[in-house]
């Protein structure tokens, strides 16, 4: 009896603990792909029945001094854009109540949940491109207002124009021109007569689909038609965008250019990457990473 006398007031911070955890206003919306269900998208009807087709965006992110400044300046890019659906994978073993907030204030249908790499696969964001994929093909299959996906990285810079006078309109593989890809000023297919014959690029001009992960997107019905297409292990030992999308059985020729033919021609995506130059000293508060 005085044992459990002894312990009865452990037990009580125990429960009022749980209570607590259960009716915190912590953000519900994250998620752990491998070991919970996978939630629905808050689905909306779109600003405007005619904008077509659905944008679905695949982010994957990592914690980095740079990180909050580059989802501030993503989000509210994206926040402008009409019929598009945000799915945000963390790098890590759960996801951050910071970048939940700034998914929150961009007003998007979003998801955002975590997961690590798997054993084996490259530390840039493979698993995570593939754990969105898993998800868009489980949850949109059936989806009837038609959709794209697009692979779109955090720090890279995105002419709104993009979404919908290039990404919005692929019917099967769109690919279009990606400024500051890798050492090259400018990368873009090479078209004639309206088909793409080759690639205008630094790397590799040889491959089967010289193009940044930038510099295509892929209509969810391709996503859905090819339930295997990943970005597998064996891509690390080539151009993991080459190795995804000659997964599709797809050439080059079946790809649609978008921009060859401006005037004038401008690059509606930039691969920019921003760095850490050796940040130091206190946040004096504020909310940083």
């Amino acid at each position: 009896m005085h044992y459990v006398k002894r312990c009865l007031p452990f037990v009580l911070l125990l429960a009022l603990g749980i209570v607590l955890i259960r009716h915190s206003s912590a953000p519900k919306r994250a998620w752990n792909y491998l070991q919970a269900p996978p939630p629905l998208l808050q689905l909306h009807d779109p600003d405007d029945p005619n904008a077509g087709p659905t944008i679905v965006v695949i982010t994957p992110t990592h914690k980095r001094p740079e990180r909050l400044a580059d989802m501030t300046r993503f989000s509210q890019t994206l926040s402008h854009i009409k019929n598009l659906h945000w799915v945000v994978i963390e790098d890590a073993n759960s996801t951050s109540p910071v970048v939940e907030r700034i998914l929150q204030r961009s007003g998007l249908p979003y998801v955002y949940f975590h997961a690590t790499t798997e054993p084996g696969m490259p530390r840039r964001g493979w698993t995570h491109r593939n754990r969105a994929l898993g998800f868009v093909r489980e949850n949109y299959k059936d989806y009837k207002k038609g959709a794209v996906v697009y692979f779109a990285d955090d720090d890279n810079s995105y002419d709104i124009r993009i979404f919908d006078k290039y990404i919005r309109k692929v019917k099967r593989l769109g690919v279009w021109a990606v400024g500051l890809a890798g050492t090259a000023v400018v990368e873009a297919p090479r078209v004639a007569n309206k088909t793409i014959v080759g690639w205008d690029v630094v790397f590799a001009p040889g491959r089967a689909f010289a193009t940044d992960m930038a510099g295509f997107a892929l209509n969810i019905r391709e996503i859905v038609r090819v339930p295997t297409a990943s970005f597998a292990q064996r891509c690390a030992k080539q151009s993991p965008e080459t190795c995804f999308l000659a997964q599709f059985g797809m050439k080059k020729e079946d790809a649609e250019p978008f921009g060859y033919d401006d005037d004038p021609k401008e690059v509606l995506v930039w691969h920019t990457k921003t760095r850490n130059i050796g940040t130091r000293g206190s946040a004096h508060g504020y909310v940083v990473e």
